[in-house]
């Protein structure tokens, strides 16, 4: 792998407007990392007052979408596995922090993990995408 394409990466995120909706931002583009962060709100909890497993899957799920696309050909997700550790709250930041475990002609794996600002691990995500080379976004 060459790295991450930082531009790409931050054009990718200010064209998502799911991710825009959600308060989504990027905090860091290395080669080997991508973090993405968000404050959890009320609007993001479910009846129990926790943050609702389906914004965590979401916060995930945009950092996989830029690692898996920061390379430019399209890649689309064809399994993806969460599993909640720990809770969050109104007033928690979460921060998904994704890497690339591999990456071929036709397919790509990664792996997020999703923590609090207070260091405990809420989530951990694995995605594995499909890449059709060649074509472009559409």
């Amino acid at each position: 792998m060459s790295g991450f394409d930082r531009l790409r990466v931050r054009e990718l995120l200010a064209d998502d407007s799911y991710a825009a909706g959600l308060g989504i931002e990027l905090v860091e583009v290395t080669d080997d990392v991508i973090v993405v962060a968000m404050e959890v709100t009320d609007s993001h909890a479910n009846f129990l007052g926790v943050g609702h497993g389906g914004m965590v899957f979401s916060l995930a799920d945009c950092a996989f979408s830029l690692a898996s696309n920061s390379a430019g050909d399209p890649a689309v997700a064809i399994d993806t596995h969460l599993v909640l550790i720990g809770a969050s709250r109104p007033g928690d930041r979460l921060s998904a922090r994704v890497r690339e475990l591999s990456r071929g002609r036709a397919l790509g794996t990664y792996r997020a993990e999703v923590t609090r600002s207070d260091g405990r691990i809420v989530a951990l995500f694995t995605g594995t995408v499909h890449i059709n080379q060649g074509q472009t976004a559409g």
